[in-house]
């Protein structure tokens, strides 16, 4: 007993030392403690997952081994993640590791050549150290099921009490990490996930378009396209002068009918977080804690998709995207929010290995004329790109100039997409909007990284019968992904969303 009290407080301790350096940190030396509460969490937290490992393996040095490399690895990967993306490890993160599994390239390319294979060592000395030092021993399971489940039950008993219970209530995940810590955290959010109550029918506003924009009424559309290109901002406003212009961004943004600042709330990933906001209009005050991950809870919010609000009226609605329509298990819920067809992966060419490993954007903005020129009821379509996707170096090695080339390289391909649909859209002679936006800007070290400006660009444009582009009033808006919904949705309905 002596040796599992000694390891049991040498693991409190590590993890409370690990958790120090999760970033952000409350002092930028990464040596101040977190609030006594969090503490408190963190290492009844801690004891449970000693004692499990402890129960599992029957030794305690082993345990203790095991309890601070999880430790260690949990803050490593936040840490990690809060460089490229500007935020912490969060408990929707844990619903993409079937991700990483299906689709390692997204996670992995990242890395050098050294690191994966440091990687690999790892991992095989982890399984020589789980062979050798396995012992089973029933007085050892008991004692790390004891230790385990009783941590557990008072982890659970304080959550119930104050001050307990009154933390982290709103989300705030820069400012609760900081104050808290990682584990902490992890914890608190899932739990207040977990019990939130379902966002009511009733609008809260988040959503709703501000009130005074300059637009008149714009015809009633019978081909609604809705481009969430991938990665695609600014080069300009990125760069600066290292950075080329975006030649038909320039064009929509002088004979749009609005355009602006779409107000992205992720940094270099969360792509879900854009496009349940534009499919399905609800704001991210609104959402509460679902925000980090809508996707995860919008089968509860079908009823608010385009789709289902256009279908009543006839449309027909076609999701185009040429990747694994698992992801964020769109399959499944495009469906009953209203996607009469999907166009996924298997409706292109497979791209071919190496750079350049997704299908081109040129590709989809052909498929998606295609769609608009078969179509014989009104049609809405929305696609999501993939050929700008990052990252924008081979193994994780190049230097920021590199990446900056290649970034410029894939965003105009995205603007030649916006190039081709304004033809094609005007090719099919009825009355049609075209809206165009980033889904989040690139994270690329030392050139476009989290802390500064989020927003991308958006465009709407519209045509006439003769497919001729009507421009006016042209105006200048910034909106958020919601707010972007409720423009396409009264603009489709031919109403008036802005006085005169």
């Amino acid at each position: 007993m002596i040796e599992i009290l000694l390891t049991l407080t040498l693991s409190l301790a590590g993890a409370v030392c690990a958790d120090r350096y999760a970033r952000p940190t409350p002092s930028k030396s990464g040596l101040a403690l977190r609030r006594a509460p969090a503490i408190w969490l963190l290492s009844l937290i801690s004891a449970s997952i000693f004692g499990i490992l402890l129960a599992a393996s029957g030794n305690p040095y082993l345990a203790l081994i095991l309890s601070l490399a999880l430790h260690v690895l949990l803050v490593s990967a936040s840490n990690a993640k809060y460089r490229m993306l500007g935020e912490p490890l969060l408990f929707s993160d844990l619903a993409l590791i079937g991700a990483i599994f299906r689709h390692p390239q997204f996670y992995f390319s990242v890395l050098t050549i050294w690191q994966k294979g440091l990687g690999l060592i790892a991992l095989a000395a982890l399984a020589a150290v789980l062979y050798w030092f396995f012992v089973p021993s029933l007085i050892m399971g008991v004692a790390g099921l004891t230790l385990a489940l009783s941590a557990f039950a008072i982890l659970l008993l304080s959550l119930r009490l104050r001050p307990f219970s009154n933390l982290a209530t709103r989300p705030a995940v820069e400012k609760d990490t900081c104050e808290f810590g990682l584990l902490p955290i992890l914890l608190l959010y899932w739990l207040r996930w977990r019990v939130e109550k379902a966002v009511s029918e009733k609008r809260l506003g988040a959503g709703a378009l501000p009130e005074g924009i300059p637009l008149a009424r714009a015809e009633q559309a019978r081909i609604i396209i809705v481009v969430q290109c991938e990665s695609f901002a600014d080069p300009v406003e990125l760069f600066g002068g290292n950075a080329d212009t975006l030649v038909h961004l320039g064009r929509s943004r002088r004979d749009g009918l609005i355009w602006g600042n779409l107000l992205a709330s992720g940094f270099g990933a969360y792509t879900m977080r854009t496009e349940y906001g534009v499919l399905f209009g609800r704001g991210e005050e609104e959402l509460g804690f679902r925000m980090y991950d809508p996707y995860l809870t919008a089968i509860d919010d079908v009823d608010h998709a385009i789709p289902n609000k256009l279908r009543m009226n006839g449309w027909r609605s076609v999701f185009v995207h040429p990747h694994d329509m698992r992801f964020y298990n769109r399959h499944t819920l495009l469906p009953k929010a209203g996607f009469t067809d999907l166009v996924g992966e298997n409706h292109f060419e497979a791209p071919p290995s190496g750079p350049g490993r997704y299908v081109k954007d040129a590709a989809v903005a052909e498929k998606i004329i295609e769609i608009a020129r078969a179509a014989e009821a009104p049609t809405f379509i929305y696609a999501v790109t993939m050929e700008n996707h990052g990252p924008w170096a081979r193994h994780g090695g190049a230097d920021p100039q590199q990446m900056i080339a290649n970034y410029n390289r894939l965003v105009k391909a995205g603007d030649s997409m916006l190039g081709r649909l304004r033809e094609g859209v005007a090719s099919l002679g009825q009355p049609a909007l075209l809206a165009f936006f980033g889904d989040h800007r690139p994270s690329i070290p030392g050139a476009s990284e989290p802390g500064g400006p989020r927003h991308t660009p958006f465009v709407m444009i519209q045509f006439d019968a003769q497919g001729r582009i009507t421009g006016q009033p042209n105006a200048r808006l910034d909106l958020t992904p919601a707010q972007l919904h409720h423009a396409i949705v009264e603009l489709t309905q031919g109403s008036t969303i802005v006085r005169d």
